[in-house]
């Protein structure tokens, strides 16, 4: 390694100088920016012919830290050295993995560590829940919105069409140019026959915060329903808690899932699911494997004594939130996922959450200097981590501010904008010239 990659801040040290008080775009620049200086060097796409690139897609892939390939070259260096003796040891692959759940664990307000399960995509998370309620040949009933991701939306469509599933759709209320949803709405929808409910913390397409998630696991709870959670568009760019019932909490919901890709800067693959401590039995418990709540998504590293290779007649699960892990786990996703989690969690989600809120801010108040209309919520706390422009040819009007260099997206009706840490208010202006000229 070289003196000059030796002498860049850890995570730990950048986050010390950031100091504690409210983020600043200039306490931003000079304590955080060195952790992103490959990001931050990245030439712009040859199609902008040297112009520069504003980065407004932080709320679909989330941009990466330096350190974030050094651990994955940690984990390649244990392969070449010790190959499958890589698994083992204070700093194997194991431990990596357990310090992914820990972080996660810590970061969504889960109980302990076991109860994050890692997984490649939340819609994995998803399936593993539908496979468990639906055992001895029950079909359960689910609710939830139609705001959920295409991922999941997909899944209980398919699980729906083969009588996997039957699933009534919870539409939004139109109060707004996009539509609302509302708690009340998913709670009507909540009867003796539902197994399931599904709602996201923050919708997808639009941002919204879905307010009275509590609420709605309270009622769910009432119909022995079990509730989950997606909160891929919540996990890193707001607090939250699953038991709270607090802003961001989930009133104890039994089961949440998300990723890393976006706000945690953790890339494809780094996914979970986490299910409340309710459902995991202890060591000692003296409960058969039959009669806890267990999934037909398995595999060995979900069975007692894995290592053991001891074969029984009838399976025997590990014991907590392990009962739940599946065949032989990814481990890159681990490594990919740490950096991210410890800057978010070292500068702390009550502060990403206010400046990211700021941001926001600036952005609206630069477009709307140039006649530019971005959707303004009543509350500002009531979105997520982006903002939004709602226009009738949304998809085409992204594509051509990507041509003239504004990274963004489009969902529905919605164009979405993502600041972050790497943000400056003179991109913010420089987006929005672009987006007045594109739009005419």
């Amino acid at each position: 390694m070289s003196t000059m990659e030796d002498t860049r801040p850890t995570i730990a040290e950048a986050v010390q100088a950031l100091g504690g008080g409210p983020l600043t775009e200039e306490s931003v620049r000079e304590a955080i920016w060195p952790l992103f200086s490959r990001t931050l060097d990245r030439p712009s796409h040859p199609k902008l012919n040297g112009r520069p690139e504003v980065y407004l897609a932080n709320h679909s892939l989330g941009r990466p830290l330096d350190q974030t390939a050094r651990d994955l070259q940690r984990a390649l260096d244990l392969w070449y050295r010790d190959m499958d003796g890589a698994w083992v040891g204070d700093d194997g692959w194991m431990a990596e993995i357990a310090t992914y759940r820990r972080l996660m664990a810590e970061l969504v307000g889960a109980r302990r560590p076991d109860c994050i399960v890692p997984k490649t995509s939340a819609g994995q998370g998803l399936r593993a829940v539908l496979n468990a309620i639906s055992d001895h040949g029950h079909v359960p009933t689910v609710v939830a919105t139609r705001g959920e991701f295409d991922s999941c939306d997909f899944i209980l469509k398919t699980y729906h069409a083969k009588g996997r599933a039957r699933v009534r759709w919870v539409e939004p209320a139109a109060t707004s140019p996009f539509g609302r949803y509302r708690a009340e709405d998913v709670i009507k929808a909540i009867d003796g026959d539902v197994d399931l409910v599904l709602c996201s913390q923050v919708i997808f397409s639009t941002g919204e915060v879905l307010a009275g998630l509590p609420e709605i696991t309270r009622a769910a709870h009432d119909h022995d329903a079990l509730m989950i959670v997606d909160t891929y568009h919540s996990a890193g760019v707001m607090p939250i808690n699953i038991d709270g019932d607090g802003p961001g909490g989930m009133g104890g919901a039994d089961f949440a899932i998300g990723g890393n890709y976006k706000y945690t800067r953790g890339g494809p693959g780094a996914c979970w699911l986490a299910v409340h401590p309710r459902h995991l039995s202890d060591e000692n418990a003296e409960q058969h494997p039959s009669d806890r709540l267990s999934t037909l998504d398995t595999g060995w590293f979900a069975k007692k004594d894995t290592f053991s290779y001891r074969r029984t007649d009838a399976p025997e699960l590990s014991a907590g939130g392990d009962a739940w892990l599946e065949s032989t786990p990814p481990i890159m996703t681990a490594y990919q996922a740490r950096s991210g989690l410890e800057l978010t969690l070292g500068i702390g989600l009550d502060r990403m959450r206010a400046y990211n809120l700021h941001q926001q801010a600036l952005l609206r108040r630069a477009f709307e200097n140039r006649g530019v209309k971005l959707y303004t919520p009543d509350a500002s706390d009531s979105f997520g981590g982006f903002a939004l422009l709602v226009h009738d040819e949304a998809p085409a009007v992204s594509d051509q501010l990507r041509v003239e260099g504004v990274n963004t997206d489009a969902r529905g009706g919605c164009v979405r904008f993502g600041p972050d840490l790497l943000s400056t208010q003179d991109e913010f202006e420089l987006a929005a010239d672009i987006v007045a000229r594109v739009l005419g």
